[in-house]
């Protein structure tokens, strides 16, 4: 079994049936990218992320936002020593491997936006001095569908930082039974054993990021990319950040599967979750109840796929 199998078979004893949302934020990680996961309360997203820290071997923290969270509880803030006359740096929750922002919709724009330089940069400043990230730095935030009380849309800007979002969903009634009966005497989360350091994970990152791509593969994307700019449906169209992000996602699918180059199936298995939150539909879009997803696939569809592909 290769080190990608082995990492999933330890999240998979505590998240039950949903295969394609574990390997999606696998592939996440390994594209040096943060995860957002957006679905109601209980179905498992806090429960994910841990699984994730304890296969990883990462340093973890977590931060729940409320309303009355503050900027300085993310990045942390300077405490003045009286008796050496200075002031020393008092880490925030960011200074760590893999932060979970649980509920991050909860909390203040103010203090969404300080998990901004954090996320693009892995730094973080306060009064004008800078603290590097332990590297790898992962945030995989939590938040619960808008409308839910106390709940208020993330900004555009920091809506892009996420590399994917992705959805828990319910789980059917087999895997309920099984998640049940797994927790009946002793917490699944108790079993999932380290099956990475630090280093094999930044090492992996490497990799994925040397997959080969072929021009037709540049191309591809970047027709997709500007067919969402043609489109009438949409207001704001996929970003370049967006593009990158698909590319990036790809080479990590593709690494993911043993393979050392990206073939069209990579760009369709990673398309909607790079850009679906990216994008904002038109008002009229809105009124006629056409989802987001619905008109990205569209695009996936009316774009001709690559018919060679080269290989490394």
């Amino acid at each position: 079994m290769n080190k990608i199998d082995e990492l999933k078979t330890e999240v998979k004893k505590v998240i039950i049936g949903k295969d394609e949302v574990i390997d999606k934020v696998l592939m996440a990680i390994l594209a040096d990218g943060h995860i957002l996961l957006e679905d109601i309360p209980g179905v498992g997203k806090t429960t994910l992320a841990l699984a994730f820290s304890s296969a990883l071997g990462l340093s973890y923290r977590r931060i729940q936002f409320t309303p009355d969270t503050l900027p300085s509880d993310v990045t942390g803030f300077s405490l003045y020593r009286r008796e050496k006359d200075d002031f020393i740096y008092k880490e925030g929750a960011v200074i760590t491997n893999l932060l979970l922002a649980d509920e991050i919709n909860r909390t203040s724009s103010k203090t969404q936006a300080a998990l901004l330089e954090v996320m693009e940069e892995c730094q973080v400043t306060v009064d004008g001095v800078t603290h590097l990230l332990p590297r790898p730095f992962i945030v995989i935030a939590t938040q619960n569908p808008f409308g839910f009380a106390g709940t208020q849309l993330l900004p555009q800007s920091q809506l892009d930082r996420f590399l994917i979002r992705l959805s828990m969903g319910m789980p059917d009634m087999n895997s309920m039974i099984k998640m049940m009966e797994d927790r009946m005497i002793e917490q699944p989360l108790d079993k999932v054993e380290q099956k990475a350091s630090s280093e094999e994970i930044l090492l992996m990152q490497k990799k994925a990021n040397e997959i080969y791509v072929s021009e037709e593969i540049l191309n591809y994307i970047a027709l997709l990319v500007s067919e969402s700019h043609n489109c009438e449906r949409l207001e704001l169209p996929v970003s370049p950040r967006g593009a990158l992000g698909v590319l990036k996602m790809a080479k990590a699918c593709a690494y993911m599967q043993g393979m050392s180059y990206v073939v069209p199936e990579h760009i369709l298995t990673v398309f909607l979750d790079v850009c679906c939150h990216r994008v904002i539909r038109t008002a009229n879009a809105r009124a006629e109840k056409i989802e987001t997803e619905t008109i990205l696939q569209e695009i996936l569809e009316c774009v001709p796929i690559p018919a060679m592909v080269g290989g490394a």
